[in-house]
């Protein structure tokens, strides 16, 4: 009898993974992926982005597991207390390419560059709802102190937007065969 389970992780979906791995911990480490700000945040980032692309370009899954790199890193390299909370640096980051996927799964067949931003949106403010939300719960950050974090909350979701639809764009234009160089003479 033949074994005709497909395994759960193809090749390209390990590759992709180690991949936009390697770049969160890359901004990460070099510290690229927090930009200062003067809130009681003390960093907007780009961090989520990578897991937004992995969902977007291989699932939930791929997502999650980037996402869990990124939250394993954050409480790793902690320096406020916020962060030193396991279940806020870490859980909040598994669920971002998951709402990722799911947006673009459910708009990609209207318009694929809306569902591309819509992704960006939604898993950054997936980030920031979940990080903020648990942070108040655990008594982290005080309620009232959270509305001034808002605008850098916005600026974070246009940037994911726009950094998810570039990459995605551009890789399944090349993944097409409509990029540069592809014409035939």
């Amino acid at each position: 009898m033949e074994n005709t389970m497909q395994p759960v992780l193809s090749v390209r979906k390990i590759v992709i993974t180690g991949v936009l791995a390697a770049i969160a911990i890359l901004l990460g480490y070099t510290r690229l992926g927090f930009i200062p700000v003067p809130n009681l945040a003390g960093n907007a980032t780009i961090m989520h982005v990578p897991a937004i692309i992995g969902g977007v370009l291989e699932g939930s899954l791929v997502g999650s597991l980037i996402g869990g790199i990124f939250g394993i890193f954050s409480f790793l390299q902690a320096t406020t207390p916020v962060f030193k909370n396991p279940i806020v640096a870490i859980l909040p980051r598994l669920l971002i390419g998951i709402t990722a996927y799911f947006t673009y799964a459910g708009l990609k067949r209207w318009n694929e560059y809306g569902a591309l931003a819509a992704s960006g949106v939604v898993g950054s403010f997936t980030n920031t709802v979940f990080v903020l939300g648990l942070a108040g719960l655990f008594g982290l950050i005080p309620w009232e102190a959270m509305p001034p974090i808002i605008p850098q909350a916005i600026a974070e979701a246009i940037i994911a937007a726009i950094i998810t639809v570039a990459v995605v764009g551009a890789w399944k234009g090349i993944e097409s065969g409509a990029g540069r160089g592809s014409r035939k003479v």
